[in-house]
């Protein structure tokens, strides 16, 4: 996860993702969100929420660690879902998220 937060700094820094419910559904919406990231600790609800949008829009989804490990690695309070919005970053994640899990959770039909 380490590697994974680091990339979310550098992306933070960059302003290349949005964060909180509502901001991310928005890019997952409009097409600028090119992976999500949810806490470990979402609420069942939010979860849910997110979790169909990224399958209807198929936009990649990954679980990173608890919120306050997401908020931390962004420079910002608690955070529970991130959606990267660049492409070259989100590229670099996916593949370290494959590495690391030991499988592809990535189905080929995604965009990236």
């Amino acid at each position: 996860m380490d590697k994974l937060h680091q990339l979310l700094g550098l992306a933070a820094r960059a302003g290349k993702l949005v964060s909180g419910e509502e901001q991310v559904l928005r890019a997952i919406r409009s097409g600028s969100a090119f992976i999500v990231l949810l806490s470990e600790d979402a609420a069942s609800n939010a979860a849910k929420k997110i979790s169909d949008k990224c399958n209807y829009y198929r936009v990649p989804l990954s679980k990173a660690g608890t919120r306050r490990e997401l908020g931390r690695a962004i420079g910002k309070g608690e955070r529970v879902v991130i959606a990267v919005t660049d492409p070259g970053f989100s590229k670099t994640m996916r593949k370290w998220i494959r590495v690391t899990d030991g499988g592809d959770q990535f189905d080929e039909n995604t965009r990236i």
